[in-house]
């Protein structure tokens, strides 16, 4: 490759040096001009405008995103968000402690998860059940604990206009603005932060946690999600090696032996082991329980029926022992009367 020539510019002509150093001092002049124009242009257009009120508290502010304590292009932020969506619409939540499972092992439980559930839907669709399918739509995934606490704070105790900030909150709320009260606000945050750590799952929310989501509270879903994940019979056994091979394949099995289940939040409540255990041992999943307490309400009206008439029967017969207890009472002296009277009309005919 031949050497490169470096020219100065000491040994251009006088014309040609006149035009690399004019040029570009004229674009820059020119540039700057532009810039000034469009500056004047966008000061006269905003006066007129900001001399109206905001009509909304975010008109208020230039980016489309209102301002938060958060920072919403932050990963923390985002998940957050999603968070707070998944607590809100998913009203039955397995938490599960796991440890240090491989990609293999979860995909694997993942897959026979699957399989289960999808048993399930087939089942409801052969009954005849309107029931949408679930299989697809409950997922496992692995969530960061201290931004699912903050999350579960700000659902569980965070009511906007409501909540009063307590604490060290007071002193994060005196920079907050009260119009802004999305989940990713410092009113939120103000309103919640003495609440940190009080919650009923912040005791079990401490190192690797997973969570299974149901969208809906499905107790045939939920037994044959414990039965994979956590069998416990004769309640909930695991599917058999014919019935499902898979489920006890090697990396399967050493990935289940590192799940553990800690609890359940179900429709905003936290339950135990032994409740959730409940919930998936009711017969014929919600259309059971619909039955069941209607059997319930038919039972205790007819208890109340008899209970109201047995009641009205026995105060019925007690009136009426005491009316002939009164009657005969009366009819005492005037039978005694009547016997003496009649002695003494006998005895002279005798």
């Amino acid at each position: 490759m031949p050497p490169r020539l470096r020219l100065s510019v000491s040994l251009l002509s006088h014309p040609l040096r006149h035009e690399v150093f004019i040029y570009p001092r004229r674009y820059a002049t020119t540039a700057a001009a532009a810039v000034t124009t469009s500056t004047i242009s966008q000061t006269s257009q905003s006066k007129p405008t900001s001399s109206q009120p905001p009509s909304s508290p975010a008109a208020a502010y230039s980016s489309p995103q209102p301002p938060s304590h958060r920072r919403p292009e932050f990963r923390k932020s985002q998940l957050h968000r999603q968070y707070t969506s998944v607590l809100r619409t998913t009203p039955l939540i397995l938490i599960f402690q796991h440890n240090n499972l491989r990609s293999v092992e979860w995909a694997g439980i993942r897959r026979e998860l699957t399989k289960a559930l999808q048993k399930v839907d087939e089942a409801n669709a052969a009954a005849g059940r309107t029931e949408p399918p679930l299989a697809s739509l409950i997922q496992l995934k692995i969530i960061q604990t201290g931004i699912f606490e903050a999350a579960l704070r700000v659902v569980d105790f965070f009511r906007p206009g409501e909540t009063t900030p307590r604490g060290a909150g007071k002193i994060a709320a005196a920079k907050a603005d009260p119009n802004l009260a999305h989940d990713l606000s410092r009113t939120a945050y103000a309103a919640v932060l003495d609440k940190k750590g009080k919650h009923d799952l912040s005791s079990i929310l401490i190192g690797p946690i997973a969570v299974l989501t149901f969208p809906h509270v499905s107790p045939e879903h939920l037994k044959a999600a414990l039965s994979i994940l956590a069998p416990k019979p004769p309640q909930f056994p695991a599917p058999g090696r014919r019935a499902n091979p898979g489920l006890y394949e090697l990396p399967v099995q050493e990935g289940l032996k590192k799940l553990i289940l800690l609890a359940a939040r179900v429709e905003g409540k936290v339950f135990d082991q032994d409740q959730t255990r409940w919930v998936g041992g009711i017969e014929g999943g919600m259309t059971g329980l619909r039955s069941q307490l209607v059997s319930l309400l038919q039972g205790a009206g007819a208890s109340i029926t008899t209970t109201l008439d047995a009641a009205g029967k026995s105060l019925y017969l007690t009136l009426e022992s005491r009316r002939s207890v009164l009657e005969e009472e009366q009819k005492g002296p005037e039978s005694d009367v009547k016997s003496d009277s009649e002695g003494k009309t006998d005895a002279p005919k005798e």
